[in-house]
Parts: structure tokens; sequence; C-alpha cells
């Protein structure tokens, strides 16, 4: 029969799990990492992923807006973002999906957005003021992707374009339901037509912000972009004579 310390040495060995045994005899010997440190491993490589889709992103929206979708190669995009043309593929399936991808992300920025300006709004006429100033740091923003818009939609895919349509509705309701509440008696049709002629007024930036063949500088822009927009949606509509 066992001693009575042979027991204890017994059980202590059955306590001791097989990775502690291998810790405890081999120290300084190299580990597998740890499980904390896989999910950092993980997350840094997702933001590189998302880095280079930004930067290929980026140069799609200058390309396309100086050459126009159909005079770009994906090899123009990937040069243009530091990586090679194959390696575009591990990112996007092709250069149609390059631009669904820029106009889908840009329309649901300006979705949620404008949904997170009204919200943090409680008067309806701060909500409109920091609509319009949201919609112009849009547009001094990212101008090319105004044109890419205003040029290549049509080069979509039928659900890309659908989805993109869905998105920038929504968007206007958003101001359609901050101008109902102060323009209680207009019809909602009307305020849409005051919302997508602001949006042109905005959008023209690439075009109308110009001053003797030189761009005129966003801090002369803005102001005058904000005051006409604001003018435009809150004057009171005046019957036909």
């Amino acid at each position: 029969m066992p001693t009575t310390q042979a027991r204890q040495s017994e059980q202590r060995s059955a306590l001791v799990q097989p990775g502690q045994l291998a810790q405890s005899t081999q120290p300084g010997q190299s580990t597998q990492p740890s499980q904390s440190t896989q999910p950092a491993q993980a997350t840094q490589r997702s933001q590189a992923k998302e880095n280079r889709r930004q930067a290929l992103l980026a140069a799609a929206a200058s390309l396309f807006a100086v050459n126009g979708f159909n005079r770009v190669s994906l090899e123009d995009l990937g040069a243009a973002a530091g990586v090679s043309g194959p390696a575009v593929y591990r990112h996007f399936s092709g250069k149609q999906a390059v631009l669904g991808d820029l106009l889908l992300t840009v329309s649901r920025e300006l979705l949620d957005g404008g949904r997170r300006v009204v919200a943090e709004s409680a008067d309806p006429l701060v909500a409109l003021g920091r609509l319009v100033e949201f919609q112009v740091d849009f547009a001094l923003g990212k101008p090319d992707v105004i044109r890419v818009q205003d040029r290549d939609f049509s080069n979509l895919t039928e659900q890309d374009q659908a989805e993109v349509r869905a998105l920038q509705r929504n968007y206007v309701e958003v101001w359609v339901e901050v101008l109902a509440a102060l323009h209680p008696d207009t019809d909602a049709a009307d305020l849409r037509m005051r919302a997508h002629a602001t949006f042109g007024l905005i959008n023209s930036t690439p075009h109308s912000v110009r001053s003797h063949g030189r761009r005129m500088a966003p801090k002369t822009a803005r102001p005058l972009l904000e005051s006409m927009a604001l003018a435009a949606l809150t004057v009171d509509a005046r019957p036909a004579s």
C-alpha cells in the first residue's frame, strides 16, 4: 500500500495539466502566442486591409473623376494606391465593384451622418443649419465623388444603382422631416423639391466655386454656400400672382 507521502505526491501529479508540466519542465522555451495576442494580430491585419481598401477607393475617386470610369484600368488603380494590379482583386472582384463600393460607401456615410446630426439637434432650425454644414463639408471635401456620381452612375450594376438610390432617398427624407417641422403647412413633395434644389446648389461646388479660372478657397466658398442654402430652405413660399 502506498505511504501517505507517496499518495500526496500522486495527487499533486494528477492536478498538473500537460501544458503546465511542459512549461514547468522546460522554462524559457518559447510557446505559442497566447489567446489574448491572437485577436490583436487579427485586428491589425483587418485594419491594414481596410486601409488598403480605403486607399483604393480614394485613388478610384480621383482617377474616375479625371479620366472617367471607362478609361481607368485596375492597373491604374493599383499603381495610384501603391499596390499591384492583381492585388486589387484581394479587395474587389473587378473595376465595377470598385465603383459600386465607392458610391455605396459615400451614400451610407451621408445617410448615417445626416441621421446623427438630426439626433443631436433638438431644435429643427439648428438641425437644418447643421445639415447644411454637413452637406457643404461633403461637397468641399469630396468633389471628385460628386463628379463620379454625376458622370458614371450608369456604369454601376443594376443592384448597386438600386441600393444607391434607396440610400439617397432615405437621406432626402432626413431633410424633409426637418423641413416639415419648419414648414408644417407645406406639402412633402414641395419640401423634397427644396431639398433636391439645395443639393444641386451645394453639390455644384466643383463647377461653381471658381473665380477667374482659379478654384475659390473653401473658407470663402463655405459661408456663401451655407447662407444661400439656408435662405432657399427657410424662405416662405409665395403664391403665384
